[in-house]
């Protein structure tokens, strides 16, 4: 199961790395087949409301949590949940005469109300030091008793902060695995206010006043508070070679698409490390470097050119100035999108094309122009986009080139297969100990074996159990650029999940190249062998991010569902696993046309 590099966990890196990646030795080891726990480990703390316990015994006889016999597979794996409490909860597994305990903490994700005249702990926001344009509204928040008097004073401004009679919390991404993504309310305790600023400069840090009880107290919070000058704005130019763009200033917050290496725009906001740039979206002041001018990046654009290279078609777009850029995929579609960029176009060429049927633009604001690609063909097989100087080259890859011989019908076809995690990332683990990351690779080189005999060029990411990070595995589908990419995974649930009664097949894509193969592997796989269905899924993976090749995440079945579990450790499944999804890749390619 596949994790992400960003701050925010993940569902699927959360489960994987929860249940995967810590050493447990509380237990006996499982080729004993005595009494073994994969999951929990001792001491473990969640947020969840329930817990499920992930382990094995030998087949005959009982297995006892806190004294209650549990539902075990034919092979006695188990997968019970149980409800947690605030606080510690103590199970106690029973086998015969081997005994494990584990600790299991629920803690709160919320800031408590407090008892008295105080603020909830880190309740005070701004937390960060912020800055904004003038006249742009700046909130406040704080959880304080019910029934208090707060406000918070900014300079010479005093702003009233009102109680919110309920306040929506959404549930994380993750929630959506399990279909339990049903915002909650809470009641009272949460006061909120706004206010703007037209006074440029440093407005330093409020001061945050709670009356209760005819009791008063002032906190001072921990955020510096700036309005920028608009005439002198930070300017800054990307240097990361994919500048992480979002749509707020944290990981929690959606990607926009990367921004080149190169690009020049605006700061209009800053919160913490964050930068928002004149076009919308924020970028880490990490991944840019201040320019000495303060002149606002805006440029002309005139004629558009293209060229035809092997394999691809590159269309040029000069500029005057490095613009942001973002680029959305549709039906037979690929649209662009240049802020602070006015046209003055005339003339574009673009000839009889393999992939392009016209190219289309217009001005949709003041300073935005969208070129819109109309394609030849459904599917899309990769772009890329960089600068070169202030020219943006923009290049879609052209259909693969099949040689479609009747034994060998992917000859021609590059394919990059990736066995998630290994070395110290084992993923998800088994009931009786069985790792991710070794029935990843086993699958994934059963897979290889059966794509060279249909003649497809395959390359690994790993051959063997070693630690390769996400951004390597990224970078190795970017340099090879593969027809296709596919990340093999094998399932797991956060603490909420239902262990016992969540199995199947899931596919997961990012970019709409690679919905086509992920919708079809998925229905072939359930229906060939007549597996359970998990889903189809859209996600923001490290492995279905890259926009060079359609590339897909599989989740191939659940680690820590006792039943299922038997049937991915079973080497005669895994091989026929190996074949339907090898023939289902071919007849992908043959209705992709």
């Amino acid at each position: 199961m596949k994790s992400i590099g960003d701050a925010a966990l993940n569902a699927i890196a959360f489960a994987s790395i929860l249940l995967g990646s810590i050493n447990l030795d509380m237990s006996v080891a499982a080729s004993e087949k005595s009494l073994y726990l994969a999951y929990p480990p001792n001491n473990h703390q969640t947020t969840s409301d329930k817990i499920f316990l992930v382990g094995s015994a030998s087949a005959a006889g009982e297995v006892l949590i806190n004294g209650q016999p549990i539902q075990r597979s034919k092979a006695g794996y188990f997968a019970p949940s149980f409800p947690l409490k605030m606080g510690d909860n103590l199970f106690t597994l029973r086998y015969q005469n081997k005994e494990i305990k584990v600790k299991v903490t629920r803690i709160s994700n919320t800031p408590e109300v407090p008892i008295g005249v105080a603020f909830a702990k880190n309740s005070l926001t701004p937390s960060l030091d912020i800055a904004r344009l003038p006249n742009e509204s700046i909130c406040f928040g704080a959880i304080a008793p019910a029934n208090a008097s707060v406000s918070v004073r900014l300079g010479d401004t005093v702003i009233p902060l009102l109680p919110q009679a309920q306040t929506v919390q959404l549930q994380p991404n993750s929630a959506v695995l399990t279909a339990t993504n049903q915002p909650t309310i809470s009641k009272g305790g949460n006061y909120q206010g706004c206010s703007t600023f037209s006074t440029i400069g440093n407005l330093e840090t409020p001061i945050f006043q709670l009356s209760f009880n005819n009791q008063t107290i002032s906190q001072q919070g921990t955020g510096n508070i700036e309005i920028l000058p608009p005439n002198k704005l930070q300017v800054v130019e990307v240097i990361a070679q994919s500048g992480v763009a979002r749509t707020g200033p944290s990981t929690d917050y959606s990607r926009l698409t990367p921004l080149p290496k190169g690009t020049i725009a605006s700061v209009t906001a800053t919160e913490g490390e964050w930068l928002r740039l004149d076009y919308g979206g924020w970028i880490k002041r990490e991944e840019t470097r201040s320019l000495p001018n303060n002149i606002p990046p805006k440029s002309l654009i005139r004629g558009v050119n293209y060229r035809q290279i092997e394999g691809a078609t590159e269309i040029v777009f000069p500029l005057q100035v490095s613009v942001p850029i973002s680029i959305q995929q549709g039906e037979k579609q690929l649209t662009l999108t240049l802020y602070n960029t006015t046209a003055q176009t005339d003339t574009i060429r673009l000839d009889d094309d393999p992939i392009i049927k016209r190219l289309d633009w217009q001005q949709i604001a003041p300073e935005q122009v969208e070129y819109t690609f109309n394609l030849k063909s459904e599917q899309q097989w990769g772009y890329d986009v960089k600068y070169q100087g202030t020219n943006l080259i923009l290049t879609l890859r052209h259909p693969p080139q099949q040689l479609k011989q009747n034994n060998t019908p992917l000859q021609g076809i590059k394919i990059l297969l990736d066995p998630g995690h290994g070395g110290i990332e084992t993923g998800a683990r088994g009931p009786n100990g069985y790792t991710e990351k070794e029935v990843n690779l086993v699958v994934s080189k059963l897979l290889e074996k059966e794509l060279i005999k249909r003649g497809a060029t395959v390359y690994l990411t790993r051959e063997d159990d070693r630690d390769l990070s996400l951004p390597d595995r990224v970078e190795m589908i970017n340099k090879i650029r593969p027809t296709v990419a596919l990340s093999i995974h094998y399932n797991a649930l956060p603490d909420w999940g239902d262990a016992i009664n969540t199995k199947g097949i899931g596919m997961f894509w990012y970019h709409a190249q690679a919905h086509s193969l992920a919708m079809f592997l998925h229905n072939y796989l359930v229906t060939k062998l007549n597996r359970p269905s998990y889903g189809v899924f859209w996600n923001n993976l490290a492995l279905t991010r890259p926009h060079t090749t359609p590339s897909v995440l599989l989740e191939l079945g659940f680690m820590i569902n006792p039943d299922e579990f038997e049937w991915i450790e079973n080497p005669q499944e895994q091989e026929k696993l190996a074949k339907t999804l090898a023939d289902g890749i071919v007849e992908w390619f043959t209705t992709s046309e």
